[in-house]
């Protein structure tokens, strides 16, 4: 297993526990953390994405927060977000037109490659995990 994919698997099963385990260990739990946010409308292709001037979490993508499997023939927010990550996680450069078509699988297929994951096409919950985190690094696109 490469470095990159051990450390990047290991983020990918962290990552999330970390963000539940809620406030670090002396935070006041008296007083809520403070984050404002402000809806940036970027290129008409790319959709609505969320920048934060404090502390948080940060999605690149704001189509849904819903993750179902999606495959060929899907269409809706779902697919626009899958496609939003695709263009972040690996440089796609996908309509982000909510359409799963041929363009849509083949990028799929290679960011689950380039993850060394089960290469079908689909996006189910392992490929939504890899997307999620790589779209959202400071390293992306990655492959």
């Amino acid at each position: 297993m490469s470095m990159r994919r051990a450390y990047t698997v290991a983020a990918a099963l962290v990552f999330p526990v970390a963000l539940s385990a809620g406030p670090a260990a002396g935070a006041s739990h008296d007083t809520p953390p403070t984050v404002s946010g402000k809806v940036v409308h970027a290129e008409k292709s790319k959709g609505p994405t969320m920048r934060k001037d404090g502390p948080g979490p940060d999605d690149v993508c704001n189509y849904t927060k819903k993750r179902p499997n999606l495959q060929r023939d899907s269409a809706g927010p779902a697919v626009q977000q899958a496609q939003c990550y695709l263009n972040h996680a690996i440089g796609a450069n996908l309509d982000e037109d909510g359409k799963f078509g041929s363009e849509t699988r083949n990028a799929t297929r290679a960011s689950q490659q380039c993850a060394e994951i089960n290469t079908d096409g689909r996006v189910g919950a392992q490929t939504w995990s890899f997307l999620s985190f790589w779209a959202n690094s400071s390293g992306a696109p990655y492959c």
